[in-house]
C-alpha cells in the first residue's frame, strides 16, 4: 500500500506559513514548506482537514487559527454530520476542522486525530482508478461522490471529492486557475494526477 510521507505547501513567505501552522494547530510534521513558483488564483482545488474528537477541540483550533491571522470561511457550527468550521490561512490554504461528535464528552484538548488531504477532482471514479493503479488502497467509496483511501501508517489520509462539492463544503467559489500550490510526498512515485496534483517520490531513508 502506497505511503504518504508529507504534504508540501507552497507559499510566498514560507516562514510565515510554517509559523501559522505551528501557532494555529500545533502542526509541523507532516507538513513541509517551499517558496511558491507559479501564480495561482481562486480555489486551489484542495482542502487540508483536521479530524478531532469533540466540538471544544474544534473551537480551540479554529480560535487559534483566527488569532494567528486566518480568515473565517465558515464559523464553527453543528451540521448534519457533526460539528466543524473552515478557515483560510494567510498563505491561501483552506483548513477544515471537524468532528463527528455533536457534544463534548470530556475536557477540552487540542489533540488532532487525523490529517486528511481532500482533493477536489473532476471525475471521482476516474481519479479513484488512477490512484488504485498507483498503489493506493480504497478504504471507503461512495460511488462518484467521495473516495477515501486507507492511510495505514501514513500521517496523512488522502480523500477525493468532486471539485464543486468540495468548494461548496468549505464555502468558496469553485472557480480557480494556476498552481495548486501543493505537492504530495510519498513512495507512490513521481507523477501528476489527472487534475494536476503533483506527487514526489520520497525514499524511506528521507521519510520523516
Amino acid at each position: 500500500m502506497a505511503h504518504i510521507d508529507s504534504v508540501t505547501i507552497e507559499a510566498t513567505d514560507t516562514a510565515a506559513a510554517e509559523r501559522f501552522c505551528a501557532d494555529a494547530f500545533g502542526l509541523d510534521a507532516p507538513l513541509r514548506f517551499r517558496a511558491a513558483q507559479e501564480p495561482t488564483a481562486g480555489f486551489r482545488g484542495f482542502t487540508m482537514a483536521l479530524t478531532v474528537a469533540q466540538p471544544s477541540t474544534v473551537d480551540s483550533l479554529v480560535g487559534t487559527a483566527l488569532a494567528a491571522g486566518a480568515t473565517a470561511l465558515k464559523p464553527a457550527a453543528k451540521s448534519l454530520w457533526g460539528y466543524g468550521g473552515v478557515v483560510q490561512a494567510p498563505d491561501g490554504t483552506i483548513w477544515k476542522v471537524a468532528t463527528s461528535a455533536k457534544k463534548d464528552t470530556g475536557p477540552a484538548t487540542r489533540r488532532i486525530d487525523e490529517v486528511v488531504l481532500l482533493l477536489g477532482v473532476a471525475d471521482v471514479a476516474a481519479s479513484k482508478r488512477f490512484y488504485v493503479e498507483h498503489g493506493l488502497t480504497v478504504g471507503k467509496s461512495f460511488g462518484r461522490v467521495y473516495v477515501e483511501f486507507a492511510a495505514g501508517s501514513s500521517p496523512v489520509k488522502l480523500a477525493l471529492y468532486r471539485r464543486r462539492a468540495l468548494a461548496k463544503d468549505v464555502g468558496v467559489s469553485p472557480d480557480g486557475s494556476g498552481s495548486h500550490r501543493i505537492a504530495i510526498n510519498g513512495d507512490a512515485g513521481t507523477f501528476t494526477d489527472p487534475d494536476g496534483f503533483a506527487w514526489h517520490a520520497v525514499s524511506p531513508a528521507s521519510a520523516g
